[in-house]
């Protein structure tokens, strides 16, 4: 792989990793449009890793607090009291939709879903949920405010994911805002909730993954620039939605899926 292609490519799964527009799209639609040599599911779970770096690092005192109370919570079998703890068990719960979903569905996303027609209708479609939920008024709840329902909902909307275009974060910000999560929450709670299923897709996809591929230094340098760029997104992102709706992400969408298909069908 050259260097060029990894560093744009680390750069493109940082930013769209965070953004409501799918990294997976961009990773497969960018080679593809330059006629790149379409790297797989094992080069974008290395570009992942970087991703999963900048939210260790960006949340690592919020994520303190989660282990912390939830290792608490687990000894005293009780987590009344612990807020973090209790975040920390909703954080597992809508991990397990998306698990499953990965075991179950990998080869198709792999394989035939990785399609330009597809991949564009699924930015679309999930573009359109992403803007009818934003629309509406009723979003009050913080994470304090979490129960067993909203994780559920949270996981059953992640497990979408899978589905290249619909986008990790967008399908759960959209969940979020659809059980009446702010925005600035509903992003949060995505970006804890990328960290158990990047590590579970790595470990899933690990197998894929020689010595030699996990040395070359386009995979250390895509890792490094993706982990860079993710930095600048979580932060942007979460300073931008608080006062800001994902108008301009939806638009981003629609725009994007209309150019693949109009490249697809000119080609």
């Amino acid at each position: 792989m050259e260097i060029a292609q990894s560093i744009v490519l680390g750069l493109i799964q940082g930013i769209t990793e965070f953004f409501p527009v799918s990294s997976t799209a961009h990773l497969f639609l960018v080679p593809w449009l330059f006629s790149w040599h379409d790297q797989g599911l094992p080069f974008t779970v290395a570009l992942h890793i970087g991703s999963l770096f900048a939210i260790l690092y960006c949340f690592r005192g919020e994520l303190a607090l989660i282990i912390r109370d939830f290792l608490c919570g687990l000894r005293s079998f009780s987590f009344e009291g612990r807020q973090h703890g209790k975040t920390g068990v909703y954080l597992v719960i809508a991990t397990l939709p998306a698990v499953a979903a990965g075991f179950l569905f990998e080869g198709y996303a792999s394989g035939v879903l990785r399609d330009p027609v597809l991949v564009a209708t699924f930015l679309l479609g999930f573009g359109v949920l992403l803007y009818i939920s934003d629309r509406k008024t009723t979003t009050s709840k913080t994470l304090s405010d979490m129960n067993l329902a909203d994780a559920l909902f949270f996981g059953v909307a992640q497990a979408f994911a899978i589905l290249p275009g619909a986008s990790r974060a967008g399908v759960t910000i959209t969940g979020g805002l659809f059980r009446n999560y702010k925005r600035a929450e509903a992003a949060r709670f995505s970006f804890l909730l990328a960290i158990p299923v990047i590590v579970a897709a790595g470990v899933f996809e690990i197998r894929h993954l020689g010595y030699a591929d996990m040395f070359q230094w386009s995979f250390a340098l895509g890792v490094a620039t993706s982990f860079i760029s993710a930095l600048f997104a979580i932060r942007f992102l979460l300073g931008y939605v608080r006062t800001r709706s994902f108008t301009l992400f939806v638009v981003y969408r629609v725009v994007l899926s209309v150019v693949i298909i109009a490249v697809y069908s000119w080609a």
